[in-house]
C-alpha cells in the first residue's frame, strides 16, 4: 500500500495523521491475532470499500439541505390552495408568495460564496439549516400575508445558502471517478423533497383549511434536525483547508476519502498548486470578484457554461411545472383538490425515480450525451403538452395525455439537465473562484426560477396555459444548441484538469469539443 510502518516496508511514504492512529492500532492488533498473513490485495480492497462508503455518506449528509428546497417546491403547489382560502390572498399575492423564494434565495447564494470561503463549506451548510428552520417556523404560525412573507424571506435566504454550497462541497471531497454521481446527490434530494411535499399535500388535504397548510409547512423543519447530526460526521472540504493553509488537516481528509493512499500526496500537491500556495500567492476577496467581473478568456468560457446551464435549467419551466402542476391539470380538465393533488404525486414519483437513473449513468455515459437526451426529450414533451392543453381541454384523452406529458417532461429533466447542471457548474471553476463563481451561477438559476414562477399565472392568462408551454418548448430547443456549443465533456477528469481544459484555447476551436465527445462515446461502445 505504500505505507511504512515501524521502520519496515518500502514504496512511497506518507505521514500517518492523528485521526488514523485508532485505525492503525486496530490493524496492528488484528495482525497480532493472526491476520498479518492477509493478502495485500485484500487490504487494498478493504481500504477502497471503506473510502467509498465514507465519501458516499458525506455526500448524502451534505445533500440534506437540498431536501428543504425540494420540499418547499412540492408542498407549496398544494399548500397555496389552502392559504388562499384561509388568508384570502389574491392571485397576484399568490404569484409573489410562490415565486419570491427563488428571488430571495439569490441573496443567500451570493452571501454563501463569501461565507463558505470565510467559515468553511461545512459550517455554511449548518447556517443554511438554521436560517431555513426559522423561516419555516414563522410561515407555519403566520396569521397574515405580511408575516407569511417574513418567513418566506428567511426560508429563501437559507435555501440560497444550501443550494449553492452542497454541490461545491461534494465536488471538492469526491474522488474523480465518482464525482459526477456524487455531485448529483443534491438533485436527488431535491426530487425526494418534492415527492415528500406532494405526499404531505395529499396526506393533510383532508384537514380544515386553516390547519392543513400550517402542518404542511411545519413538516419541512424536520430535515434541518438531521443536518445538525450530520455536522458531527462530515469533515471539512480538503480544498478549503488547503486554501487556509491547513495542509495537515487536508491530508487527513484526503486519506479518508481517497481509495489509494499512495496518491494522497500527489493529489495534495495538485490542490496546493491550484490554490496558489505553490507560488506563495494569496487571493483576496477583491481580486476574486475582479477576475469574475473582468474574466480572462478561460474564465469567461467557464462563466458562460456554468451560468448558462443554470439559467436554461430554469427557463424551460421546470419550477412552474412543479409549483403549478395542480393548475396545469385543472386546465386539462381534472376537478377537485384531492384529485389534483393525487395527480401531482405521480409527477413526484416519476421525477424521483428518473433522477436515480441519472446517478447510474452520469459517470458511465458522460455529462454531454445525457444533456442531449434530456434537452431534446424535454422539447418534445413541452411541445406535446402545449398542443394537448390547447386542443384537447376537458376530454378524458386530454387529461391522460397531459399527465403523461408532464411526467415525461420531469423524467427527461431528471435524467439530464436537472442533476448535470449542478455537477458541471461545481466542477468547472478553478479553486480560488469556485465558491464565488458557483454562487454567481446559482444566482442565475434562482432569478430565472423566480421570474418564471412569479409570471406563470399572468402569462397563462395572456396566451393560455397551452401557449405558455409551447413557449417553454421553444426555449428548450435553444438549450439543445447551447449544450452543443458551450458544454464540454468533463467525465473522468480531475477538477484541475478541467480547469486546464477551459484555459486551453486550442481545445475550444470550432468542432473540437464535439469531436472529443464523440471519441468518448466510441470508446464506451
Amino acid at each position: 500500500m505504500g505505507v511504512q510502518e515501524n521502520g519496515k516496508g518500502g514504496g512511497q511514504k506518507y505521514v500517518r495523521m492523528a485521526s488514523d492512529t485508532a485505525a492503525a492500532a486496530a490493524a496492528e492488533e488484528e495482525e497480532e491475532e493472526g491476520v498479518s498473513d492477509s493478502h495485500p490485495f485484500q487490504e487494498n480492497e478493504n481500504k477502497s470499500s471503506g473510502s467509498s462508503k465514507y465519501v458516499m455518506a458525506c455526500a448524502i449528509l451534505a445533500s440534506l439541505n437540498s431536501v428543504l428546497l425540494g420540499y418547499d417546491v412540492g408542498v407549496m403547489s398544494g399548500a397555496v390552495l389552502f392559504i388562499k382560502e384561509d388568508l384570502k390572498i389574491s392571485e397576484v399575492q399568490e404569484e409573489v408568495f410562490v415565486g419570491i423564494l427563488s428571488i430571495i434565495s439569490l441573496f443567500g447564494s451570493l452571501a454563501g460564496g463569501r461565507t463558505s470561503d470565510a467559515i468553511g463549506r461545512k459550517w455554511t451548510m449548518a447556517l443554511a439549516a438554521v436560517v431555513f428552520q426559522s423561516g419555516a417556523g414563522i410561515m407555519a404560525l403566520a396569521s397574515s400575508f405580511r408575516v407569511l412573507m417574513i418567513g418566506r424571506f428567511l426560508a429563501g435566504i437559507g435555501i440560497g445558502f444550501g443550494v449553492m454550497i452542497a454541490p461545491v462541497y461534494i465536488a471538492e471531497i469526491a474522488p474523480t471517478i465518482a464525482r459526477g454521481s456524487l455531485t448529483s446527490f443534491p438533485e436527488i434530494f431535491i426530487n425526494f423533497g418534492i415527492l415528500l411535499g406532494y405526499v404531505s399535500n395529499y396526506g393533510f388535504s383532508g384537514l380544515p383549511s386553516h390547519i392543513s397548510w400550517r402542518i404542511m409547512l411545519a413538516v419541512g423543519i424536520l430535515p434541518s434536525v438531521f443536518i445538525g447530526f450530520a455536522l458531527f460526521i462530515i469533515p471539512e472540504s480538503p480544498r478549503w483547508l488547503v486554501m487556509k493553509n491547513r495542509i495537515d488537516e487536508a491530508r487527513i481528509v484526503l486519506l479518508k476519502t481517497n481509495e489509494n493512499a499512495s496518491e494522497v500526496d500527489e493529489r495534495l500537491a495538485e490542490i496546493q498548486e491550484a490554490a496558489g500556495f505553490a507560488n506563495a500567492e494569496k487571493y483576496e476577496e477583491k481580486s476574486v470578484w475582479h477576475e469574475i467581473l473582468n474574466p480572462t478568456p478561460g474564465v469567461r468560457r467557464m462563466l458562460i457554461t456554468g451560468c448558462g446551464i443554470q439559467i436554461f435549467q430554469q427557463i424551460t419551466g421546470i419550477d412552474a411545472t412543479v409549483y403549478y402542476s395542480p393548475t396545469i391539470f385543472k386546465g386539462a380538465g381534472i376537478k377537485g383538490n384531492t384529485q389534483l393533488l393525487a395527480a401531482t404525486v405521480a409527477v413526484g414519483f416519476t421525477k424521483t425515480i428518473f433522477i436515480l437513473v441519472a446517478i447510474f449513468l452520469i459517470d458511465k455515459v458522460g455529462r454531454k450525451p445525457l444533456l442531449y437526451v434530456s434537452t431534446i426529450g424535454m422539447t418534445v414533451c413541452l411541445f406535446s403538452l402545449g398542443l394537448t392543453l390547447s386542443t384537447m381541454e376537458d376530454s378524458k384523452i386530454g387529461i391522460v395525455l397531459a399527465i403523461l406529458c408532464v411526467c415525461a417532461n420531469v423524467a427527461f429533466f431528471s435524467v439530464g439537465i436537472g442533476p448535470i447542471c449542478w455537477v458541471v457548474s461545481s466542477e468547472i471553476f478553478p479553486l480560488k473562484l469556485r465558491a464565488q463563481a458557483s454562487a454567481f451561477g446559482a444566482v442565475g438559476s434562482r432569478v430565472s426560477s423566480g421570474l418564471v414562477a412569479m409570471s406563470f399565472l399572468s402569462v397563462t392568462h395572456a396566451i393560455t396555459v397551452g401557449g405558455t408551454f409551447l413557449l417553454f418548448a421553444a426555449i428548450s430547443a435553444l438549450s439543445v444548441a447551447f449544450v452543443y456549443k458551450c458544454v464540454p465533456e468533463t467525465k473522468g477528469k480531475s477538477l484541475e484538469q478541467i480547469e486546464m481544459m477551459f484555459q486551453n484555447d486550442s481545445h475550444w476551436a470550432e468542432g473540437e469539443v464535439e469531436i472529443g465527445d464523440m471519441k468518448h462515446l466510441m470508446e464506451k461502445q
